[in-house]
This record gives C-alpha cells, structure tokens and sequence, in this order.
C-alpha cells in the first residue's frame, strides 16, 4: 500500500510560483514512477509531469519550460516546483504513484493516473 500527501498549494497572481510536494509512504516499488496531474473545473484531467526511479522526466508540452518536477529520495518526496503561472493553471493537483518506471509523453508515467493518488492541492492563479 502506498499513501500520499500533497501540499503547498495556494493562490498567487499571474507569473507567481508556488512549489508543491508530495510526501510518499509503503512500498518502494509501487512508486517507482510519480507524477502530477491536475483536474479543474468541468474540465478533463490532464497529466502535468512525471519522474522515474532513474531520474527521467516527462511534461506536458503546457507546462514544459515553466514547471519541474524533482525528487528527494531519502525524504520520499516529489517536487512540482511551478514558475511564470498563468490563469490557466488554476486547478486541483493530484500526486500519483505507480510501481512501473517507464514514461509517455505528456508528462505521465506508463500507468497514467498511477496505482495510488493523493488527495490533492488546490492551485489558484488570478490576472
């Protein structure tokens, strides 16, 4: 089993940052791919980005170039560090793990909302 736990999330104005986390527990090999994906409104969710066990990364090509995700391993933590936020980045952000490493395009893992999801943080960017 594997629990997560999203924070950091908060309200700022266009071109803000905010960094968020997600603090992982349980098994090891269940998360050896983490992402984020986020939900708004009446909208689809969307994969964000994702980072394997190895280091590798994906984006969705929205975010590439503004948002990076990292990792602390010893901290069993994933970073979604979130620059030059527009309005169009308002929404709720899911953590995801899943126990297969390998990437898509995108900004997902191969399992694309992952095995195990967090309750997520809301974003909120106002113009």
């Amino acid at each position: 089993q594997v629990q997560l736990v999203e924070s950091g999330g908060g309200s700022v104005q266009a071109g803000g940052s905010l960094r968020l986390s997600c603090a992982a527990s349980g098994y090891a090999y269940s998360r050896t791919c983490m992402s984020w994906f986020r939900q708004a409104p009446g909208k689809e969710r969307e994969g964000v980005a994702a980072i394997n066990l190895l280091g590798d990364t994906s984006y969705s090509d929205s975010v590439k170039g503004r948002f990076t995700i990292s990792q602390d391993s010893a901290e069993n933590t994933v970073y979604l560090e979130m620059n030059n936020l527009k309005p169009e980045d308002t929404a709720m952000y899911y953590c995801a793990a899943a126990g297969d490493s390998r990437l898509r395009s995108g900004g997902y893992c191969i399992i694309a909302w992952g095995r195990y999801t967090g309750r997520g943080t809301q974003v909120t960017v106002s113009s």
